[in-house]
């Protein structure tokens, strides 16, 4: 067992974690992990004390305890004080809860089950581009899963904040209801943690929207519109010919080299300007 292990280590492709399909894919595996951790293991408790015109009736230390899945919690009842039905939460608390830590935990199962395919068998993955369609498809059904997750939750942890505010949960205990009596808050509870999970749950879905398109990108899909153009031929010789622009050279067939016709050309100017009247001489001009 052991040298099966070794031998896929050493057969790994550590460097796609480099790569930003990778990286990000090791990102999705914590916050995961962080979502469903900090909401899953909540535990709160709010304290209130309740002082009663007969002092043998009071009681300054009344707990409610709260957690997650965040059902119906009743509220501790003393001697000599009823409430009115303990606290409850709402329908949609535990609903919510429940899905929000439902998808990060399938999230980082999935995440795992995808480093490990691109760690061992990258190859294999991006076979008949069957892998990465696949993939990007169930990328894309987590990035919706986790807007629909994390919107339900936060609304959940605000009706959890509302059925946990102490002033509310005073107004449940008969006894705070007489002029006489006089309750307060001892303790609240600290919701840092919920607050912490709601954050995780949409760092999760701007991981999980990015993500797409580096899958994408792997699909192949968009491979055909990102080739470079393809390079311009250069025009042959002779066609330059044709347009003027290459003259063969009219003195390289003379091989006895380049001469003058002096007798055409600008040496016999004393014949024309005397055909036509000019002066030859400066002894006629006198």
């Amino acid at each position: 067992m052991m040298d099966v292990v070794n031998q896929l280590v050493a057969q790994g492709q550590f460097r796609v974690l480099k790569v930003p399909l990778g990286f990000i894919k090791v990102l999705q595996w914590f916050f995961a992990i962080f979502a469903f951790s900090t909401c899953g293991s909540y535990s709160g408790l709010l304290r209130v004390a309740v002082e009663c015109k007969n002092r043998t009736e009071s009681d300054l230390n009344i707990e409610v305890e709260f957690e997650y899945p965040f059902r119906s919690t009743l509220m501790p009842q003393r001697a000599k004080m009823e409430s009115r039905g303990g606290f409850s939460s709402s329908g949609t608390i535990p609903s919510s809860a429940e899905f929000f830590v439902t998808i990060a935990v399938f999230a980082f199962l999935y995440s795992t089950a995808t480093l490990c395919i691109y760690i061992f068998f990258f190859e294999k993955y991006k076979e008949n581009n069957k892998g990465p369609l696949i993939d990007l498809g169930v990328t894309g059904v987590f990035a919706f899963m986790w807007l629909v997750s994390s919107a339900a939750w936060a609304k959940g942890l605000s009706d959890v904040k509302t059925a946990t505010d102490p002033d509310k949960v005073i107004t449940m205990i008969d006894a705070c209801n007489e002029e006489e009596n006089r309750c307060r808050e001892v303790h609240d509870p600290v919701m840092s943690g919920l607050n912490t999970s709601v954050a995780f749950g949409f760092i999760n879905l701007v991981l999980w929207v990015g993500n797409l398109w580096f899958v994408f990108k792997e699909t192949g899909i968009i491979a055909p519109f990102m080739r470079a153009p393809p390079p311009q031929e250069k025009a042959a010789p002779d066609a330059y010919g044709q347009q003027g622009v290459y003259e063969p050279d009219p003195y390289a067939s003379n091989q006895g080299g380049y001469q003058p016709e002096y007798s055409q050309q600008g040496y016999n100017q004393e014949a024309e300007y005397g055909q036509q009247g000019a002066p030859t001489s400066f002894s006629n001009q006198m």
